[in-house]
């Protein structure tokens, strides 16, 4: 490589130049296609980011399409395949080769890809920082092979996965909604110690019992943000254990959370010293005294978010900014 044409390329601000830079000749194409650090194929289906520029076409990517793509940019650190729906597990065979510098991988809504995938990407891609599988067909197998390998892993997105979770002692955020986790797959979740931000809104239960209550348990300190969005199974036990275990929580959102009683209020009166923001949209039994109890006990409580009440509704000697929902 010229050290003179790699500064050259260094120097072009807009895409437009860097593409004109690649067409130039081939040894500076070679330079353009090593120093590519990011892609994010278009593909044909219309995920939760939004459409697609190709959302009208009907193109597939296969693992021919991978290997071609990993071939020509072999250093990237960021890649998307979000989308592609009829990608197959072999399809990441590539990623053992030329996974190594990735940090962070996108594959959501690839609905063929399997834990085999996933274990592929275990072993080519180390490096790993951050992944999403949002509504992939991943078990806990697939996620505990990730977890194990990438040792850098710290942000998680998924969903509607069922199991027993995974643990890493590196990750600080989980976004795990719609998911079917038993009370194990809770504190696996949990069991690093490190985790600050966790989403389980939407949690489905296939077993019996307050596995939320595990939240509370010791492995939680570090928590800062829980978003329990519409886990209407949630118990005022549950509350209490969550508001005696993390110390350090300053958002938690229990919006659609119907089990929630004077009970659980008091306790997060009692508990949540750092508590800033708190969602209570919809909870069919949050009542004056349970407001009460939160402007009695969370001093630091500054934004309040559920729907019947004002912007600006004063609470003894101290307003509460609400947020209109």
């Amino acid at each position: 490589m010229n050290l003179l044409d790699d500064c050259l390329l260094q120097q072009l601000d807009s895409r437009m130049d860097r593409d004109s830079f690649g067409l130039t000749c081939r040894g500076w194409l070679h330079i353009q296609n090593t120093s590519r650090q990011s892609v994010q194929l278009c593909c044909s289906l219309s995920t939760k980011y939004g459409s697609s520029p190709l959302s009208q076409g009907n193109f597939n990517v296969s693992a021919f399409h991978v290997y071609k793509l990993l071939t020509r940019f072999p250093y990237l650190t960021s890649l998307s395949m979000s989308g592609c729906t009829e990608l197959p597990d072999s399809g990441l065979l590539q990623l053992e080769f030329f996974g190594s510098s990735l940090q962070s991988l996108c594959l959501d809504c690839c609905f063929q890809i399997t834990d085999t995938g996933f274990s592929l990407v275990a072993s080519g891609c180390s490096n790993l920082k951050s992944v999403s599988f949002y509504r992939c067909n991943v078990t806990d197998i697939g996620l505990t092979a990730i977890a194990k390998s990438c040792l850098s892993l710290h942000t998680v997105t998924l969903s509607s996965i069922t199991g027993s979770g995974f643990n890493s002692e590196t990750i600080i955020h989980v976004e795990a909604d719609s998911c079917k986790l038993d009370p194990d797959g809770i504190s696996g979740l949990l069991s690093g110690g490190g985790l600050e931000y966790l989403n389980l809104s939407g949690l489905f239960w296939s077993i019996h019992g307050d596995g939320l209550a595990k939240i509370g348990q010791g492995s939680a300190v570090n928590l800062r943000v829980l978003n329990l969005r519409m886990c209407r199974d949630a118990t005022d036990e549950a509350i209490m254990m969550i508001s005696k275990g993390c110390p350090v929580l300053q958002e938690w959102s229990l919006a659609f959370c119907h089990e929630i009683t004077i009970t659980g209020w008091v306790a997060m009166g009692w508990n949540c010293n750092n508590l800033k923001a708190l969602h209570v949209n919809r909870c069919r039994n949050f009542c004056d005294r349970g407001l009460q109890a939160l402007q009695d006990g969370c001093k630091s409580l500054s934004k309040l978010h559920f729907e019947s009440l004002f912007p600006g509704y004063t609470v003894g000697n101290r307003v509460i900014q609400v947020q209109a929902q």
